[in-house]
């Protein structure tokens, strides 16, 4: 039933935009099925809506490129198809908004947010590794940085293998510790007795 109801829209809004809706329905449109996906009322998520709000990003980004709404609806639709799972519509997405609007603040998002992709959708560690890299060489003062490093230095554990490894440095923590307080423990004993 999925599938007839997102053929059904796709038809829907493919005859839609033959006829050619202005930019200002389309942006009404645009509010409005994203209210309805965004909503705090919904409690579930809507696939069906999901997908045509994303055609509609795609369309209005294609016919209406210099508009001051088009990086917002590229970024969006790019998270958007990342939310949905479908990793290379988002690498595409985010490589488009990167190409078309470099100086845009969220182009240096974008390059993060591929190699996440690359990294807990594509699980392509070899590709997420460079792109974070890369990331962080060409955008050394972005606030995504930390999160990159620690990305870099976790890529590719199992949820195991990270619990393991915290453990270890929590033990490790706790031994020191106890180390520092004998020790000023055994400096004030020894002051004592003189």
């Amino acid at each position: 039933m999925n599938k007839k109801i997102i053929l059904f829209i796709t038809v829907l809004l493919i005859s839609v935009s033959a006829c050619g809706p202005s930019k200002i329905k389309t942006e009404k449109n645009i509010a409005t099925l994203e209210k309805q996906l965004y909503s705090g009322q919904s409690m579930n998520f809507n696939k069906p809506r999901a997908d045509s709000l994303l055609l509609m990003y795609e369309q209005f980004v294609k016919r209406y490129p210099k508009d001051s709404l088009a990086p917002k609806y590229l970024f969006q639709a790019a998270g958007l198809a990342m939310t949905l799972g479908n990793g290379k519509k988002s690498l595409a997405l985010y490589e488009q908004f990167m190409k078309d609007y470099p100086n845009k603040p969220k182009a240096a998002v974008c390059m993060f947010f591929k190699a996440y992709i690359y990294e807990n959708i594509m699980a392509n560690y070899d590709k997420a590794k460079e792109t974070y890299l890369l990331f962080i060489e060409k955008y050394p003062d972005n606030e995504f940085v930390k999160d990159a490093r620690a990305a870099l230095m976790n890529i590719g554990k199992t949820p195991e293998q990270l619990v393991r490894e915290f453990e270890e440095k929590k033990k490790a923590e706790n031994l020191r510790i106890a180390d520092s307080i004998a020790a000023v423990k055994g400096k004030s004993t020894k002051k004592r007795k003189k």
